[in-house]
């Protein structure tokens, strides 16, 4: 398949309470497909699911491709099929990386925050960082010491001295202060958050507050909140190719309506974080419901994602 490497799962280990940890290397032992900082790979898991994880170790010598897995409690089967059934031996297959996340080459100062499960890309970001030697703090937010991973690597690396923890459970005075962190907007200094939904809109909400301008504030969702369904109603989509006309259903997506008209597009996440199936609208107005565009880029309404994302017109005329 295009696109796809195949690999095999070389180490596994307890990274913290509920996260595990895998080690992929390419199975004819081979060489894989660069990366940087911030890069994610597509994992398709037994049962024909497929979710994004991010790499969390720069590119080394043996080639691997290092991922952090939390199993979710209320997992949708993904976290939960990796963590339960995948073990030293298997093997998988996996998109060549990507990357939503990159770092900029243009800050002269990086402030990371992470939350939870959220230090896999940002672990990767500060290394980059501290072996190109360029400035950053990073901050790593979670609601115990014993479920965040990475706590003692941290502690013992060369950017240790740049690294502050926070746990919910601690005492108040090292609790996150969002304001102060972030602190005043200056043109040199970018900002990158990931982690659950709630921590990543504080810290962008109050980066906002401060005046921080879009183009320095960079993010990457796991998860998106649960959506409300109930005033759904149907819509239509043309293809602009054929001209054909789909009925979407109150109760389908946009993308399954697609796939049983017999239409391929690439399906990932399936919440409107990862990316994977954006498609461009040339007539119509989405009703974006994604975590992946910024608000300016809904504001343009010429792309949507239609895993999640549905229409506040009739018909949408798409780009396919």
């Amino acid at each position: 398949m295009e696109g796809i490497v195949q690999v095999e799962v070389t180490a596994r280990w307890e990274l913290a309470e509920g996260t595990a940890g895998f080690e992929l290397a390419a199975e004819d032992g081979g060489t894989l497909p660069p990366f940087e900082a911030g890069s994610h790979i597509d994992v398709h898991l037994p049962g024909g699911l497929v979710r994004q994880y991010s790499l969390h170790d720069l590119p080394s010598e043996p080639p691997r491709y290092r991922i952090g897995v939390l199993r979710e409690s209320a997992s949708r089967g993904g976290s939960a099929a990796l963590v339960d059934r995948v073990k030293v031996g298997d093997r998988l297959n996996v998109s060549v990386p990507r990357n939503h996340f990159a770092l900029h080459q243009s800050a002269k100062r990086s402030i990371l925050l992470a939350g939870g499960i959220g230090i896999t890309p940002i672990l990767c970001m500060a290394q980059q960082l501290a072996r190109d030697g360029r400035a950053f703090e990073l901050h790593y937010c979670g609601r115990t010491p014993r479920r965040m991973a990475f706590l003692e690597r941290l502690k013992s690396s060369s950017f240790a001295v740049d690294t502050h923890m926070h746990f919910d459970d601690g005492p108040k005075e090292q609790l996150l202060d969002a304001a102060a962190v972030v602190g005043a907007p200056d043109p040199d200094t970018h900002l990158y958050v990931c982690g659950p939904a709630g921590f990543m809109d504080h810290v962008l909400e109050t980066a906002r507050d401060l005046g921080w301008p879009e183009p320095q504030l960079h993010r990457e969702y796991f998860a998106a909140a649960p959506i409300d369904h109930s005033a759904d109603g149907p819509f239509e989509i043309e293809l602009k190719s054929t001209g054909q006309v789909i009925q979407v259903d109150a109760e389908k997506s946009a993308a399954t309506a697609l796939r049983d008209a017999g239409i391929s597009i690439a399906v990932s996440c399936e919440q409107g974080v990862c990316g994977t199936c954006i498609t461009r609208v040339l007539s119509g107005i989405p009703d974006h419901r994604d975590l992946y565009f910024t608000d300016a880029e809904h504001e343009r309404n010429d792309s949507f994602t239609p895993c999640c994302s549905r229409a506040r017109t009739p018909r949408l005329l798409l780009d396919l």
